[in-house]
């Protein structure tokens, strides 16, 4: 049997289906996304909750000269399957294959690139200035999450919009989840107008507008009796929220305009996201307003998918999975070491339990950073911000005024969000906050915007903080506890994915700060004297780097230095100062890294032995479907370093010979 989505290799096909043929199509469209994520994983919820959405934009609109904005945009998977790149699907997040996000090289139908939150309106938003400036005439579309509106990047936006355009169409995709149960007020509030009694009232209200009018009357008919529907249940909401009589102006609590109006916003909702003729009609009644419109567009995350629906945290960004049942296929093979998240997690608990100084705080990942495990052990001592870096790190920075030890356990890629608050807030005031900087390093499915590859480069330059990378799982219980013993803002970072399986000790250790570990010195025997500093999780490299070195007759010796800041600068110099050449891993890139302290640290004591740095390059990394495959093109391997470190020592004897033949 022929699928509709086999039919549609241009967005322009979309615009030729019937109606039912578009359902039909989104039918196929689901089929595609759960059978192809089987196979490579990806973020599966997301998606199969926007496909009548993504149908209806591009129904109404015509990419790419129309422009579509998605906040994070790992829910544009459909959009990918619309826009000529159905072919190439199966490869989505695998090595040299599709992006799992907007990518603007991919695509003359993605108009812009991101993956962090809270993004959409403001990028829409320049958009819609820079076409009015031009005297342009295409559509400028935001599309953005519930959870992005807990991001305060969203309400500047939003404070702008009428200030600057009078065309401008934002869609609130409400499906109640980020990657984990929204918080707060906003979510509370919107939560409470799509639970209201009166909302599904007026989606039969909407329906029965939509097969009595006539096309050309629905939106002035829209206008009147669908805002004044909508406005007086939004009142009634808004009253129950909070108590209160509504005063001599019609308002009452956060105002029968609600939020969007109160900023010059038409609002429109909220509206069925999966009903797909009147999202259609709306978003046509929208494309030809006068003023800018946000359509409240009510989905279900994982629609059509019993298990993702069930389970819309687990199955919100997946690696492969049994079709049937919705269950990571293999599992976690026997003897797999925990990820470093539960480690993290597991130890967060019993600082917890031993010390009532110390809380947890996330932005809306506590699966993702481990602290659910706090989350259920101690939920007072828990606290998830939503989607708010920057308010994460000033909520531990007041905490910290008060005698706490807020740990701010925040991926390494989202931590750049709130730099100025750490420097600015944390540093300067010298308060012990806690970072614990999970996927630091590659996080090599979701690619560029996801990597931790900067965080070393960014907080070198900050005075007042210690930084550390641990090796291992026990190292990082010890360094948990040893920030816990600090007054100073401190800093840990490790990488996604298992950690060695290295057993925990009862007790941790306090560890002195700056404080190398030797793990093996020169033997004073054989060639040439290397010396190899493996930065964290890159130290195996190091040592595996080392065991090769010794059998081709070099005398090797392998440092941990466990500080990136202060880095230890006796171990340092002695090492540099004894040995012929330096070699320095670190899982983050070479520029302003840990070998730059290190390069930096010979120059000021002026220490002329040559210095070799493993990491990666000065540009953004590439999504691929593994760590190793990015390793290996990239040369962060055990061979690769055993090349250089051959040529340098070569290059170095024969300096030494042209000097003594000189002399």
């Amino acid at each position: 049997m022929s699928r509709f989505l086999d039919m549609v290799d241009d967005p322009s096909h979309v615009k030729k289906l019937t109606l039912d043929q578009l359902v039909k199509l989104a039918e196929d469209i689901r089929s595609e996304l759960i059978t192809t994520l089987a196979k490579t994983g990806g973020h599966l919820g997301p998606n199969l909750g926007v496909v009548e959405l993504t149908l209806a934009l591009h129904t109404v609109f015509s990419t790419p000269k129309d422009k579509f904005v998605w906040d994070v945009s790992h829910q544009t998977y459909v959009h990918k399957l619309l826009t000529g790149r159905k072919a190439r699907f199966d490869s989505i997040r695998t090595t040299a294959g599709l992006s799992g996000f907007a990518l603007r090289s991919e695509s003359e139908h993605d108009c812009y690139g991101a993956a962090h939150a809270g993004t959409a309106l403001s990028a829409a938003l320049g958009m819609a200035a820079a076409r009015d400036q031009l005297k342009s005439d295409e559509n400028v579309v935001a599309i953005f999450g519930d959870a992005a509106l807990t991001n305060g990047i969203s309400f500047e936006a939003l404070n702008n919009i009428s200030h600057t355009t009078k065309r401008f169409i934002g869609i609130l995709n409400d499906n109640e989840w980020s990657i984990a149960k929204n918080v707060g007020a906003i979510s509370t509030y919107l939560n409470r107008l799509i639970t209201h009694p009166r909302y599904n009232q007026l989606q039969k209200d909407f329906e029965k507008w939509m097969r009595r009018i006539p096309k050309g009357e629905l939106a002035l008919r829209l206008r009147h009796k669908a805002e004044e529907a909508l406005k007086s249940a939004v009142t009634e909401v808004a009253l129950e929220q909070v108590g209160e009589t509504a005063g001599s102006d019609g308002r009452g609590g956060w105002g029968s305009s609600l939020i969007f109006e109160e900023m010059g916003l038409k609002y429109l909702g909220p509206i069925d996201g999966h009903n797909l003729p009147l999202m259609i009609s709306v978003l046509e009644y929208a494309k030809n307003c006068d003023q800018p419109v946000v359509i409240h567009a009510v989905t279900k995350k994982g629609k059509g998918y019993e298990a993702a629906m069930q389970h819309p945290e687990k199955l919100h960004g997946t690696g492969p999975y049994d079709v049937k049942t919705g269950v990571a296929a293999g599992g976690k093979k026997a003897g797999t070491p925990p990820a470093w998240q539960d480690v993290f997690g597991q130890a967060m608990v019993r600082i917890c339990q031993r010390d009532n100084s110390v809380v947890g705080i996330t932005a809306a990942m506590p699966t993702g950073t481990g602290l659910n495990a706090l989350e259920q052990a101690l939920p007072d001592r828990y606290y998830d911000v939503g989607i708010a870096e920057e308010h994460a790190v000033l909520f531990a920075c007041g905490m910290a005024t008060m005698g706490f030890h807020p740990v701010c356990a925040i991926y390494s890629t989202f931590l750049q969000r709130a730099y100025d608050c750490i420097v600015h807030d944390a540093a300067l005031q010298e308060l012990p906050v806690i970072f614990c900087m999970d996927r630091a390093g590659l996080s090599p499915q979701d690619g560029p915007t996801h990597h931790g590859l900067f965080d070393i480069a960014y907080l070198r330059s900050v005075p007042n903080i210690i930084a550390m990378a641990p090796t291992d799982e026990d190292e990082l219980v010890d360094m948990m506890y040893t920030a816990t013993r600090q007054k100073l803002p401190t800093f840990i970072r490790y990488p996604r994915g298992p950690a060695e399986g290295v057993p925990v000790k009862d007790e941790p250790e306090l560890l002195e700060i700056g404080k190398a570990e030797v793990m093996s010195n020169f033997s004073n025997q054989g060639g040439a004297r290397i010396a190899l500093f493996g930065l964290g999780n890159l130290l195996k490299m190091a040592q595996q780097t080392a065991e090769r070195l010794k059998s081709e007759g070099f005398d090797v010796a392998v440092i941990n230095p466990r500080f990136t800041k202060p880095i230890d600068a006796a171990c340092t110099s002695f090492f540099g100062q004894a040995a012929d050449l330096v070699v320095t891993f670190e899982d983050h890139v070479v520029t302003s890294g840990y070998g730059s302290g290190v390069l930096e640290l010979f120059s000021e004591m002026k220490i002329s032995t040559p210095v070799v740095r493993i990491g990666w390059p000065d540009q953004f990394i590439e999504h691929a479907s593994s760590v190793d495959d990015l390793r290996n093109k990239y040369g962060l391997t055990v061979e690769n370093v055993l090349t250089q470190v051959r040529a340098r020592v070569a290059d170095q004897t024969v300096v030494k010979v042209n000097k003594s033949v000189v002399g």
